[in-house]
């Protein structure tokens, strides 16, 4: 361990960090020799640190052994992958369907109440990563506030998603770049060589290669929607040439609702499609350089995400785009065409800016591509260290990377090569791609509110206190309560909606069945992960007084920390205090 680590750790009472690699044969030789050498396996992969006082003496609380993936995403990084970093065909295209199904109106509803539960479960899980940033995040929560088995299964489920999520935006990056006309007569599969190299490349330069792309990436989504937002309502109000005032001339005909309330129900689990990713700055946690600090104005930067960049957005295209719009009719989930944000500026008569719009969906397809081989490695690691995957994907290399999980995420991405398979083969595969992963991030922010509330009462139960927190979640264990009730109503109303879709009268037995599996298809598979571990191995519901509440923090004389920070916080005026509140 490095003297400067150990004397940090000395001065500020925090673990020393992970040296990776420690050898003459990392720092020393050619450029090539130092990158060959990069790759190999790093020796402290799994160490326990000893974290000592201000008197060199050993604190009680010691940090529990983690995977040394590198502690490299700056604060920059975790505020555009909070603002932007989920940003992507759930909104630019999936809402073009939710439209179609539900009506502008349905759309701000459904939108609208995932993003205030998605505000009390990010804030849930931002308190909990904060206290513990520790490698696997809510997964591994999982199992130390509820039970190994449903620990195991949550991950699991957040693994496969994040897996088949891969293919699936590389067939819709693939299908987007259609849109051109010149680029039709290109073999679909040269395209999803091309971006499969890019999003692995990206991967294999570690966390700092995916903050770095996520940053610009980001700024690009967050540009473009608030210069479609302007667009639109200059649109909207009569602003260009040639055409006519619209205001809400469109929720009057050819209405608000569509196929009524089974319409909207069907629009959630859209809206949980587009949203799925933000709970990435959690998993970010153990890869930031100091969670405690950047964590929490990431968290409350997702307020003003759901705020500006999906209910404002979707508004404007709710008023420029009518429901029976005929491109968004039967249109496929992966076509950027049924795109409302590009059918928008094509019904204005605008030629330059839907290929622009092209551009952005294009960009954001590839971001979501990127973060699911980031989410799927870095759980699939996780699982590893914890002893519930093959061990060889816990294999962290020289500079902190899960290589071999990385490179086995990578590997779905050659299901994307059904682009060449045809329309129908292709729409079929994708179809139930999206079936997987679809309800996968309403049962994680299910388990992240149970873990949350599951905490709270271990850690009253044991005699702490709220001000021992670093964070505390503003919607408080309340809002825990109210997020995961509403998850649990959305999967009773996608239970509903894929037993008895819109038109059910005329499906065959069969087309109903499969139509309720492609709906409901990650309940069987989360059942089957929980049922099989907990037989297997046993396991028990933790009770309260069982509950691990200490171990797991980076910061071990936080007492102090926190009270010099709190002190300087008293003395701000009251227009900081504001802008931290809510920034």
């Amino acid at each position: 361990m490095a003297d400067k680590d150990l004397e940090k750790a000395q001065t500020t009472g925090s673990a020393p960090a992970y040296d990776y690699g420690a050898t003459e044969e990392t720092v020393t030789g050619t450029k090539w020799t130092r990158f060959r050498d990069s790759f190999k396996k790093n020796p402290n992969a799994r160490m326990v640190t000893q974290a000592v006082d201000n008197e060199g003496k050993p604190l009680e609380d010691q940090p529990p052994a983690q995977p040394a993936l590198a502690m490299k995403l700056k604060d920059r990084h975790l505020q555009m992958i909070a603002i932007g970093g989920s940003i992507g065909t759930g909104l630019f295209v999936g809402s073009g369907a939710a439209l179609s199904s539900g009506g502008p109106a349905s759309l701000i509803i459904a939108y609208g109440l995932i993003g205030v539960m998605l505000y009390c479960t990010v804030h849930a899980l931002g308190e909990l990563a904060v206290a513990f940033p520790v490698a696997g995040s809510f997964a591994v929560y999982a199992s130390r506030f509820i039970d190994p088995a449903w620990g195991f299964a949550m991950a699991w489920n957040y693994a496969l998603s994040w897996l088949v999520t891969l293919p699936l935006e590389i067939v819709a990056a693939s299908i987007t770049v259609s849109y051109w006309p010149g680029s039709r007569d290109t073999n679909p599969a040269a395209w999803v060589t091309i971006f499969l190299v890019v999003i692995i490349s990206i991967n294999l330069f570690g966390v700092r290669g995916y903050g770095e792309a996520e940053f610009v990436f980001s700024i690009i989504k967050i540009v473009a929607v608030i210069g479609f937002i302007i667009l639109g309502i200059i649109i909207d109000t009569g602003g260009v040439p040639g055409q006519s005032y619209l205001g809400a001339a469109y929720w009057y005909n050819p209405g608000a609702f569509n196929n009524g309330f089974k319409g909207l129900c069907s629009v959630f689990v859209t809206a949980a499609f587009s949203f799925a990713g933000t709970e990435l700055v959690g998993l970010c946690a153990a890869e930031t350089e100091n969670p405690r600090k950047t964590l929490p104005t990431a968290v409350k930067q997702v307020f003003w995400r759901i705020t500006l960049f999906y209910m404002v957005s979707l508004t404007i295209v709710g008023c420029l785009v009518p429901f029976d719009d005929p491109n968004l009719i039967g249109a496929s989930s992966s076509d950027a065409n049924a795109s409302p944000f590009v059918i928008a500026v094509k019904n204005a008569g605008i030629k330059v800016i839907p290929s622009i719009m092209n551009v952005v969906i294009l960009i954001a397809v590839l971001s979501v591509g990127n973060s699911s081989i980031y989410g799927s490695s870095r759980t699939l690691a996780a699982l590893a260290d914890q002893g519930q995957a093959p061990k060889i994907l816990g294999y962290i290399d020289r500079s902190g990377r899960p290589l071999v999980a990385i490179l086995f995420s990578s590997a779905f991405g050659l299901l994307s090569y059904i682009v060449a398979a045809g329309d129908d083969k292709r729409q079929k595969a994708f179809t139930w791609m999206l079936a997987i992963s679809g309800l996968a991030a309403i049962f994680n922010w299910t388990s992240i509110c149970i873990c949350h509330i599951r905490f709270r009462r271990a850690f009253a139960l044991q005699g702490h206190s709220l001000d021992e927190l670093a964070f505390k979640s503003q919607a408080t264990v309340w809002g825990s309560y109210a997020g995961a009730i509403f998850n649990v109503l959305v999967l009773i109303a996608q239970f509903w909606t894929g037993f008895a879709p819109v038109g059910y009268g005329e499906m065959t037995a069969a087309e109903r069945v499969e139509n309720f599996f492609e709906a409901y298809l990650a309940l069987p598979i989360v059942a089957l992960f929980y049922i099989v571990y907990k037989i297997w191995f046993k396991t028990k519901f933790k009770r309260a007084h069982e509950i691990d509440v200490t171990s797991g923090k980076r910061e071990l004389n936080l007492a102090e920390l926190l009270a010099e920070e709190r002190a300087e916080q008293a003395t701000w005026p009251m227009w900081k205090k504001v802008y931290k509140t809510v920034c």
